[in-house]
This record gives C-alpha cells, sequence and structure tokens, in this order.
C-alpha cells in the first residue's frame, strides 16, 4: 500500500497504514472507524486490548475455541482468527468480514463490512501493516493525518474562545484575522491566569484556525512526539509545521509578551 496514510493510535499502543482515500470517522468508544467517503468500498473497525505479556496470541486461540465458524489464517506474518456473517439491511445484502489477532501485549479486533462479494485485499493489506509500539521506547516524532481526537480538541479550543469573547466583551467570533483584536484585548486584560495552559493553548489553536481560514494551503495534523499528541498546521507544499502551542503558550510559560498580530504575520 504505496500510496497510504499514517494512522497511530491515541496513547500510541499501534500504527497501521490505511488507503489514502479513506478517511477516519466518528465510531464506538475505543474503537476506530475508516472508509472511502466518496466511493464506498467497504467499514473498516479496529479496537485494540492491551493484556499480558502473551495476551496477543491467547486471543486468537480463545477465537478459535470458542467460534466454530473461525479458521486460522495469516495475513502478512500475523496469524489470526478469521470468521464472516452475511446480512440484509433495506434489501441489500453486505457480508461481515472479521478477523481478531494480535502480537506481545496487545489483541486487535478487525472488521470490514462491504456488500456481499466484494473484495476484502484492502482490510487484509491494512491488517498486514499493523505494529505495536513498545511501551518505554523512544520513536522519532511523527506528522499524520490529522485524527477525529484532535479534531475535537480544535473544535473545543475554538468554542471556547468564541465563548470567553462573547462572554467578556460581547463580541462574535467569526474566525477571522479582525478577530485577533479581541483575542489581544481578553489576553492583554489579566484575566486568564499565566498557569492556565488549555485556555492558552486555546488561543494557539484558535490563531492557528484563523490562519488556515485565511490563508491557502496548511492542512491540520497530528503531531505524535513521546507522550505528547496534539494538533499542529503543515503547510501541504514546504512540510513545514506550525505547532499551536508554541504560539502563545510557550510564550506565556517563558514570561514573555504575546502579541497575535506580530505572531501572526510571522506565520505567512
Amino acid at each position: 500500500m504505496a500510496q497510504g496514510k499514517k494512522f497511530i493510535s491515541p496513547g500510541a499502543w499501534f500504527s497501521m497504514i490505511y488507503p489514502a482515500d479513506w478517511n477516519e470517522f466518528e465510531d464506538g468508544e475505543g474503537s476506530f472507524l475508516f472508509y472511502n467517503p466518496s466511493e464506498w468500498t467497504g467499514n473498516f473497525r479496529i479496537s485494540a486490548y492491551k493484556g499480558d505479556a502473551t495476551y496477543g496470541r491467547e486471543v486468537i486461540r480463545q477465537e478459535l475455541k470458542e467460534n466454530t465458524s473461525a479458521a486460522a489464517v495469516k495475513i502478512g506474518s500475523l496469524e489470526c482468527a478469521y470468521s464472516k456473517e452475511m446480512f440484509e439491511e433495506d434489501g441489500a445484502y453486505y457480508t461481515s468480514h472479521l478477523w481478531i489477532t494480535g502480537m506481545g501485549d496487545v489483541a486487535f479486533e478487525c472488521s470490514f463490512t462491504v456488500s456481499k462479494g466484494s473484495s476484502v485485499a484492502e482490510a487484509e493489506a491494512v491488517i498486514s501493516s499493523l505494529e505495536v509500539r513498545k511501551e518505554g521506547m523512544k520513536y522519532p516524532a511523527e506528522i499524520i493525518p490529522v485524527r477525529l481526537s484532535e479534531i475535537y480538541q480544535i473544535n473545543e479550543a475554538f468554542e471556547w474562545v468564541t465563548a470567553t469573547v462573547k462572554e467578556q466583551l460581547k463580541k462574535d467570533f467569526q474566525g477571522t484575522e479582525e478577530d485577533l483584536a479581541s483575542m489581544q484585548q481578553i489576553i492583554d486584560s489579566g484575566s486568564i491566569a499565566p498557569k492556565k495552559k488549555e485556555a492558552w493553548l486555546s488561543f494557539g489553536i484558535a490563531l492557528c484556525v484563523i490562519l488556515a481560514n485565511e490563508v491557502d494551503g496548511l492542512e491540520w495534523m497530528t503531531l505524535i512526539d513521546g507522550n505528547r499528541e496534539a494538533p499542529v498546521l503543515q503547510n501541504s507544499t514546504t512540510g513545514e509545521c506550525i505547532d499551536p502551542m508554541k504560539l502563545v503558550w510557550s510564550k506565556v510559560k517563558a514570561g514573555e509578551p504575546c502579541n497575535l498580530s506580530e505572531t501572526y504575520k510571522t506565520l505567512f
């Protein structure tokens, strides 16, 4: 899967490569859903579970023992317990393919629901790319396509700034360059304590939202760097990244003045 995108799970338990034309969508807690929104080829879901050192192998063995329709198969280098079931919905027929697999202390439950008779090659390629990230090991920082968890963080930060401007200044907040003055007014008022990290991070994210609205070619991505998992803006042409944390919170933490208009101008 040469033209693929990388997903690293929240908490950085595992990583996988999925097709470039798939996106992540909201699913149940602890489960991650991916599919192609333009041309549906199937819903791929994955859940991961941690246990003791041999948990991954034990879960496969247990599935083969308890599920009489499951068969042992190999996908890439991974041993899996595979089963499938057919169902009908609104007059259309579907097949739900299920793979239980694992390695070390992590077990995976992967499903791919497709139209009856459709290929499962995309799902098998994703499963074969699965890697467990070892706890305590230092991995190089990586920039991956923005995950839902960071999209939620961006939205929450923007909504908090919007509500704060409306509450304190009785003004609307549209996410345009003109709103920088309102943000600066709140910063200068001293109403936000220097140690309120989340508030200052929200200002940095809101600044980046404004930048992304005003400047073409900027795309939200997710930074995975040790224990830090955060949204960043990336220039799709140059690959350069803008880290919202460094725009406001890093300055406040260091006791430096924070001028949003000046900061904004340096980002073009």
